[in-house]
């Protein structure tokens, strides 16, 4: 069913063809598979393996839902926001506390986007005061600037994906950032 012709289709489409054959649905799998793993990773401690299984549930509950989607709305948001809470229900069955895993990378992406100092921080041991000043934003905080500049996503899309409105997204990414901020200059990082 993931033939080219398939690939080419919107989101849409797809959802309209998945409805009545549930092979279309591989097609969106394929589609989202790797960026919403790499999400699961993002805002968790989760092992490959277990956020593997996590986003395999979060696929079942979208497609047992799937008369429900809403096309006013974009597929992926109505995607991460399941992923979203599959990845906090699994969490929190297991009482875990949802640690972000971010790596070097990650690191210098947010900060450009986020701060004035992503050249500066190549050196390794201020990417690790960074990592952790990082770890250390609120849950909501770190969400909001992971979705922000690491999955990319617009305002829209966060509001979707965390159900608030649009003034509390640019709000928690705002203060998020100025915390970071205020967090790397008393480590003597931020200049």
């Amino acid at each position: 069913m993931t033939d080219t012709g398939n690939q080419e289709k919107t989101d849409s489409e797809i959802i309209d063809l998945a409805r009545t054959n549930a092979d279309f649905f591989g097609v969106l799998m394929e589609r989202y598979e790797a960026p919403l793993l790499r999400y699961i990773r993002r805002i968790s401690s989760f092992d490959r393996d277990d956020a593997e299984d996590i986003l395999q549930e979060a696929f079942i509950k979208a497609y047992r839902n799937l008369n429900d989607f809403d096309h006013d709305s974009k597929f992926s948001s109505w995607m991460y926001r399941i992923v979203h809470n599959q990845t906090i229900d699994t969490a929190r069955k297991r009482k875990l506390r949802t640690v972000v895993s971010i790596d070097e990378h990650d690191l210098t992406h947010i900060l450009r986007a986020a701060t004035d100092i992503g050249g500066d921080a190549e050196r390794k041991d201020e990417l690790a005061i960074i990592s952790d000043a990082i770890r250390a934003l609120p849950e909501t905080y770190r969400e909001a600037l992971i979705l922000r500049f690491l999955e990319e996503k617009s305002y829209e899309e966060i509001m979707d994906i965390l159900r608030l409105p649009k003034g509390t997204v640019a709000t928690l990414i705002s203060r998020g950032k100025k915390i970071l901020h205020e967090r790397l200059r008393k480590a003597g990082i931020e200049r």
